[in-house]
């Protein structure tokens, strides 16, 4: 069972609708209430790093049982392209059209580091899907996540580094040229927490 806005028109599941950045509040309802299901959220990086930041990271303190999908493009995509928590610095956006400034804005939030950094989360990493090699590794990731969620082994988050090439003001091809060019020397790749990695 998926909690987002507007999942029903991507996944032939049993969806809930949550308004906008509360998603894993209403997740964690869905889950409680049906233990034996899966249960994840599927948001992009205005939804959860700026409206929802509540909501996630007590979510993710709590060790909630569900899987979380964060699509970080650098900006409000659905909205207008504006500004969002995960705006590279000097990027313009629609709210910012001299770019960020850090001094003035302050700097992007690394979600998948911070979600890590909780006593409640089991497993964070971040993942690209600007080439094939990232995209199938990104499948390799989210199917952890979920493994997670079924082995009942705690609350699973995963970032995704995508394209908004429309917000960006690029084509599809350049777009994915920025996220190796531009996001991923930032928002590192990897996994920044497994709690059944063994040491």
């Amino acid at each position: 069972m998926g909690c987002s806005v507007f999942l029903y028109g991507y996944f032939d599941i049993d969806v809930v609708e949550a308004p906008h950045g509360r998603a894993p509040a209403v997740a964690t309802g869905v889950k409680r209430v049906h233990k034996d299901k899966v249960v994840f959220t599927y948001q992009g990086d205005g939804d959860l790093a700026a409206i929802g930041t509540a909501e996630i990271i007590h979510a993710a303190n709590r060790g909630e049982g569900m899987t979380v999908i964060f699509v970080n493009n650098t900006t409000y995509g659905m909205t207008g392209g504006q500004m969002a928590p995960t705006t590279l610095p000097d990027q313009r956006t629609t709210t910012s059209p001299a770019g960020r400034d850090v001094n003035q804005h302050g700097h992007p939030i690394r979600m998948a580091e911070l979600i890590a950094g909780l006593e409640g989360t089991a497993y964070s990493a971040r993942v690209a899907v600007n080439n094939p090699k990232n995209l199938l590794q990104a499948g390799k990731v989210i199917s952890k996540a979920f493994e997670y969620q079924v082995q009942d082994k705690g609350f699973a988050f995963v970032e995704i580094l995508s394209t908004c090439p429309t917000n960006w003001g690029m084509n599809a091809l350049k777009a994915n040229e920025r996220v190796g060019d531009e996001m991923i020397p930032y928002f590192k790749l990897g996994t920044f927490k497994d709690s059944a990695a063994k040491c």
